[in-house]
């Protein structure tokens, strides 16, 4: 695939406004994770109560996922990204003005910042439906490498927290997103070809059929593993190795980097090997990764090579998984968002409220780690099973050189 040829295919100017959208939503989505040390000690949480409270914007955004996706084939995905801009911004300043006070305000401000996290559901859709199938997975890798403003929080957050208070940072997030809602209203078209909205009841459709449950399964462990560890990484690295919150957030950054840099790559791979075949190679390499990790290792430079190690597993998977979804759900690709982003949420839900009762009932991180090492297993005995039923002659299972 060459450049020019993917440049002509499609709108480059929603492409860009649907990644930059993405990228700082997602930097507010995960904006507790890197002030989690800050505000556990102002709160005085528990490691059960830390893994909650940075668990819970992903719940949120899974859950909201669904309804964005609802909305984007209702409204398109232009408007319903404007309404949830707007909310998020309004959250924000509302956190700031009024403070948050107790652990219950940090869960309801994690509720507001999961509408952040559901940006997936309309920054997908927006760009996807401006591409051709031969070039959905690098479309979709593009605006996917939003994931990479998990590293903006990491690397700004916990220093920015130490020189203003981390109640300030909340407060300043909002100014960047203002930055990209602008771009949004200037830039983002919809796609000349929407498909029509249908039914409620309509959407439950799509439940029906077995590679939909495949697919939620198998984002939930890519996209579970990449968000729940973005989340959990700065209380691992403070209260296994000891570091201050701004060196835990730089440890944090280098991994979200490297997991959120490859989606693309990702993506164009399975565009040109087979989404299958790369899916099964990333579990492969994401279980050795976390089982590692479950031993415990020191130094902590490497437990970052072997995470940094596993994130890029994890990264590329999430491109794979979406090079599968517009293929086989290419009319029902808003719905197949959400969903498959809800899942993705969950998983990460439970990858970091499971490492917090890990540390708060074991006294360590190494039982949770080893546990989502062995759900990745799971997906690529999945991965294994389905190649099989979806057969050579099947799209799911073929490159797109293949097809074409």
């Amino acid at each position: 695939m060459s450049i020019r040829a993917f440049m002509k295919a499609g709108h480059a100017p929603t492409l860009f406004s649907a990644f930059l959208y993405f990228d700082l939503s997602f930097m507010v989505w995960v904006l507790l994770g890197p002030l989690a040390v800050l505000i556990a000690r102002d709160l005085h949480l528990d490691a059960a109560q830390k893994g909650l409270m940075v668990a819970v914007p992903t719940l949120a955004g899974a859950v909201l996922r669904v309804v964005m996706g609802v909305l984007v084939d209702h409204l398109r995905p232009r408007r319903a990204g404007i309404i949830a801009q707007l909310f998020v911004l309004a959250g924000l300043g509302g956190a700031w003005l009024h403070g948050v006070h107790s652990f219950a305000g940090a869960l309801l401000l994690g509720v507001v910042l999961g509408m952040a996290g559901a940006s997936f559901a309309v920054a997908l859709p927006l760009a996807s439906r401006w591409y051709p199938p031969e070039h959905q997975g690098t479309a979709l890798g593009i605006a996917g490498a939003g994931n990479s403003g998990t590293v903006l929080a990491s690397l700004f957050a916990p220093s920015l927290a130490l020189a203003v208070g981390w109640t300030n940072v909340i407060g300043l997030a909002a100014l960047p997103l203002l930055a990209a809602f602008a771009v949004y209203l200037l830039l983002a078209r919809d796609a000349p070809r929407q498909p029509p909205p249908k039914r409620l009841y309509e959407y439950l459709q799509v439940l029906k059929r077995p590679d939909c449950w495949a697919l939620m399964g198998f984002y939930s462990v890519t996209f579970g593993g990449f968000v729940g560890l973005s989340s959990s990484l700065p209380i691992y690295f403070n209260a296994e190795y000891g570091l201050s919150p701004v060196a835990a957030g730089l440890f944090t950054a280098a991994c979200v980097f490297a997991g959120s840099m490859v989606r693309p790559l990702g993506g164009h791979l399975a565009d040109r090997l087979g989404g299958a075949r790369m899916l099964a190679a990333m579990y492969a390499l994401a279980a050795v990764a976390l089982g590692l990790v479950s031993l415990g290792l020191q130094p902590p430079a490497l437990a970052l090579g072997v995470l940094v190690l596993g994130m890029l597993a994890l990264g590329m998977g999430n491109g794979a998984v979406f090079q599968l979804v517009p293929q086989r759900f290419g009319r029902e690709i808003g719905v197949m968002t959400g969903l498959v982003g809800m899942a993705g949420g969950v998983g990460g839900f439970y990858l970091a409220s499971t490492l917090g009762l890990s540390k708060q009932f074991t006294g360590a991180y190494q039982s949770g780690f080893l546990g989502f090492g062995l759900l990745a297993l799971v997906a690529l005995v999945g991965v294994a099973g389905l190649k099989r039923r979806w057969g050579a002659g099947r799209v799911l299972a073929e490159p797109a050189a293949a097809r074409a």
